[in-house]
C-alpha cells in the first residue's frame, strides 16, 4: 500500500521560511514524478511545483518561482519543498502527490497518490 506523509507545516511570519518534506512508504519515490500542490480556503487545489523521477527537471508555478525550491532524495525516499520569502497569500494546505505517468504532469487529476496535507500559515 502506497502512503505519502507530509511534514514541516506550521505558522511563520511573512518573509520567513519553511521546508516541507514528503516521505513515501510502500514504494520507492524514484518510481514517480512528484508534485506539491496547495489549496487555500475557498479556492481550488493548484500546483506549486513538480520534479521528474531523476530530479533533472523541475517546474514551478509563476506565483512561487524564485522563492520555492523542489528537490528529492531518492535514497531517502523523500521529496522536499523549500519555501523562502513567504507571503500571507501562501497560506494553504500543502499536499504532496505522486504520478506514475511517463512524463511530468501538472494538474491534480493526473496524479495517482496523495498525502493528507500539511497546513502552512503565513502571518502578516
Amino acid at each position: 500500500q502506497v502512503q505519502l506523509v507530509e511534514f514541516g507545516g506550521g505558522l511563520v511570519q511573512a518573509g520567513g521560511s519553511l521546508r516541507l518534506s514528503c516521505t513515501a512508504s510502500g514504494r520507492a519515490v524514484s518510481d514517480w514524478h512528484m508534485g506539491w500542490f496547495r489549496q487555500a480556503p475557498g479556492k481550488e487545489r493548484a500546483i506549486v511545483a513538480a520534479i521528474s523521477r531523476s530530479g533533472g527537471s523541475t517546474f514551478y508555478a509563476d506565483y512561487v518561482k524564485g522563492r520555492f525550491t523542489i528537490s528529492r532524495d531518492n535514497a531517502e525516499n523523500t521529496v522536499y519543498l523549500q519555501m523562502n520569502s513567504l507571503k500571507p497569500e501562501d497560506t494553504a494546505v500543502y499536499y504532496c502527490a505522486a504520478a506514475r505517468s511517463y512524463s511530468m504532469v501538472y494538474t491534480d487529476d493526473e496524479y495517482d497518490y496523495w498525502g493528507q496535507g500539511t497546513q502552512v500559515t503565513v502571518s502578516s
